[in-house]
């Protein structure tokens, strides 16, 4: 199943796609009412929502991001595909150079996240090395505490993309990674989430990037060195992940950093992220 944060005529809608491009309206605000709800109750809505007379084609809405304002950080993992590990420690060993054996966790401020179409501030004025990451983001479906590695699908909704937009500039020059990381508008999101069981568990899903037409990321999203069950077992010993939790996976080579010289984004660049099964993200630099 596809579900969908849309406008339409003025009101934020949450929307579940019951046929190609046909949407059903479903009785919550936000998306996070939705994976607050009590997991029984959410079922029973989302069958319900099969037979529903109140319909909108999906060509008559504008798509926003399906969590535009998550409830809290979404939480990231840094250098989590071996290539991409090496050259983010090429373009900036000191900054990138990690201990073998442990997953690199930061957050990521996530006031308000494009959707599709919505440009893509480019902060030129503090930032001088503007890039890309797309990621396979992983949404839980209910809290998560002490969750054992066998245990942890349980614990997932679906799956969206997110694009870990990054200021490389503030990125390598702080000891932490959250300014560069974090700044309005750098967490675009879409165009929907996709219940787990469309995909094998871990999925396995092309995941590619274009910019202004050129492939530059292209990789499958079971690469991953830490994989998922490891992620939410790590991140759920001592610390409670709520139900609505966004976790961006990582990303693959070919990020702008990667290249020789490096290729940063410019005002005007469209940035195309792809995964298989969930869709195209595709934003503007401005």
């Amino acid at each position: 199943m596809k579900l969908y944060t849309v406008e339409h005529q003025g009101e934020t809608l949450v929307c579940l796609e019951i046929a190609a491009g046909v949407l059903a309206r479903l009785p919550y605000a936000t998306m996070n009412d939705l994976l607050r709800e009590d997991e029984l109750d959410r079922c029973e809505v989302l069958a319900e929502a099969m037979e529903s007379s109140d319909l909108l084609d999906l060509r008559d809405v504008r798509v926003l991001a399906p969590i535009p304002e998550p409830m809290q950080d979404v939480i990231c993992l840094g250098m989590n595909y071996q290539k991409h590990k090496t050259e983010a420690e090429q373009f900036d060993a000191q900054a990138f150079t990690r201990e073998k054996g442990s997953a690199v966790y930061f957050s990521k401020r996530a006031t308000h996240c494009p959707g599709p179409g919505t440009p893509i501030p480019g902060h030129f004025d503090i930032v001088d090395s503007l890039d890309y990451e797309t990621e396979l983001a992983v949404i839980l479906g209910k809290d998560a505490v002490n969750v054992a590695e066998e245990d942890a699908f349980d614990y997932v909704f679906g799956y969206t993309i997110v694009n870990d937009v990054s200021a490389r500039n503030l990125q390598t020059g702080h000891k932490q990674w959250y300014f560069g990381k974090g700044l309005d508008g750098f967490t675009p999101m879409g165009p929907c989430i996709v219940t787990k069981d469309a995909f094998a568990q871990p999925p396995a899903q092309a995941i590619r990037t274009w910019i202004n037409g050129e492939l530059r990321q292209d990789a499958v999203t079971d690469q991953l060195i830490f994989g998922i069950p490891h992620i939410i077992h790590e991140l759920s010993q001592g610390m409670t992940l709520k139900a609505g939790t966004v976790i961006a996976t990582g990303t693959p080579a070919g990020v702008g950093m990667g290249f020789d010289p490096p290729k940063f984004l410019k005002r005007g660049d469209v940035v195309r992220c792809e995964i298989e099964g969930i869709g195209v993200l595709e934003n503007t630099v401005e």
